[in-house]
């Protein structure tokens, strides 16, 4: 695999925001599906105006079209929640990566202010979203761990009603950890729905499902696709695409533990790792470990990662730790790895990721479960203007005008001078009208 460095490091990690890319096998699939070569925006298009039109009869023609069973019943019972069953070792896992992610999020300032002065009052209500949705992806893997990364937020936030949408497989039923960890989570509407079709029913509502006020969580290709299209109707938290790490490591790093970190992220289906490293021997060592390790995968795990760094990995030399970060900068990952000599001692130079990872013992993968901090990422670059779920991303913030009539007084006519500026005759009288103008 090719080392790069100066100018051609710089352009390869330097984001070119595009459409998503459409693998051809979905347009195969699509080709088989609907005896045409339909584009996903095209399929997803079809999925959201059917949902919209015919409810709950086109969520169940639609998972069975794309997902091969038809459920006899679209939402979860509460009998189910509770008999839903796991290991006592990873029920007991599951309510650690509760606890700390809820440790975490407590800890956020979310309330408002309200400033009371001889001028008035000025300030801030902080309020809760009233229902928010969550896609808890579950086809080739049950992601428990999305259903707490969103869940603990929101519940922090305080939002009294949680919709949880989630593919069944094709026995019909939802992995019992996904329900396990709903019940945990004192969450009792589950749905058996997965696609664009769950994003649909959560965004205009069916008889079965309620429509909400926000849908937070990743999901494929089409999910996104219809997170993008029902924005406005409803809101959403980000477009999380293909996961991606860039592991920074200097000559201190151990090659097994970059290795390691950048298969535990290369085996997500079009993921995108990135070593950038002011070793040559570093990058070579890895290279050589990543062939030891990613032939140790079973499959499909070994095929997922070997895909990714095939197609998508990039190798990075830096001259020094700080154009090291400067690349990191310029990429904005989802995940950045500091596996350096004095890892915190680059933290002060990090301007934009949606994670960092500080030291051999942060490792990513830990973060996607119980470290604390959503695994929810801002992802393609997208880190420059976005952060991970937190809390604020299930609250609204309503501004408060309290001013007094003296106050008034003295700032009124500067009001009215910018309304007359602008042309908003109205505007200025309505501000005169109170101070006593004609």
């Amino acid at each position: 695999m090719n080392i790069l460095k100066g100018e051609a490091a710089r352009l390869a990690l330097t984001r070119k925001f595009s459409d998503i890319p459409v693998p051809d096998s979905v347009l195969e699939r699509n080709e088989k599906l609907f005896g045409e070569r339909l584009t996903p925006e095209q399929v997803v298009s079809r999925i959201l105006d059917d949902v919209k039109l015919r409810g709950d009869a086109a969520l169940l023609d639609w998972t069975e079209k794309l997902d091969g069973h038809r459920p006899l019943q679209l939402e979860v019972s509460q009998g189910e929640l509770d008999a839903a069953w796991v290991a006592p070792e990873l029920h007991a896992a599951i309510e650690l990566a509760i606890a700390r992610v809820r440790a975490f999020y407590v800890q956020q300032p979310a309330h408002g202010f309200l400033e009371h002065t001889e001028g008035g009052a000025l300030g801030q209500l902080v309020r809760p979203l009233g229902r928010v949705g969550l896609y808890v992806p579950g086809g080739l893997a049950p992601l428990v761990s999305t259903l707490i990364h969103t869940a603990v937020p929101a519940q922090v936030a305080g939002v009294p009603e949680l919709i949880v949408c989630s593919p069944a497989g094709k026995d019909g039923q939802i992995h019992p950890a996904i329900l396990v960890a709903a019940r945990l989570l004192g969450i009792s509407r589950v749905f058996r729905l997965g696609g664009a079709q769950a994003i649909a029913a959560l965004a205009y509502g069916t008889a079965s499902v309620p429509g909400v006020d926000k849908i937070a969580g990743p999901g494929n290709l089409f999910v996104v696709i219809a997170k993008r299209m029902v924005f406005g109707q409803v809101g959403i938290e980000s477009l999380a695409g293909p996961t991606e790490t860039l592991v920074l490591a200097d000559d201190s790093a151990d090659p097994r533990h970059v290795a390691a970190d950048l298969l535990a992220q290369s085996e997500h289906l079009g993921a995108e790792p990135v070593l950038v490293s002011t070793s040559r021997e570093l990058l070579i060592a890895v290279q050589a470990e990543l062939g030891g390790q990613l032939e140790a995968l079973p499959e499909p795990n070994r095929s997922w990662a070997r895909d990714s760094i095939q197609a998508r990995m990039k190798i990075v030399l830096a001259e020094t730790l700080a154009e090291a970060l400067e690349l990191s900068n310029i990429y904005a990952p989802e995940h950045l790895c500091l596996l350096t000599r004095d890892p915190w001692a680059l933290l002060g130079q990090v301007k934009r990721a949606g994670g960092v990872f500080v030291g051999e013992s942060s490792m990513e993968a830990l973060g996607d479960y119980l470290a604390g901090p959503s695994h929810v990422m801002p992802t393609g670059g997208t880190a420059r203007f976005l952060s991970p779920v937190n809390v604020r991303d299930f609250q609204t913030i309503i501004s408060v005008v309290g001013i007094n009539h003296a106050t008034l007084q003295r700032i009124g006519p500067a009001a009215a001078l910018l309304a007359r500026t602008e042309g908003l005759e109205a505007h200025a009288r309505a501000i005169e009208s109170r101070l006593g103008h004609d």
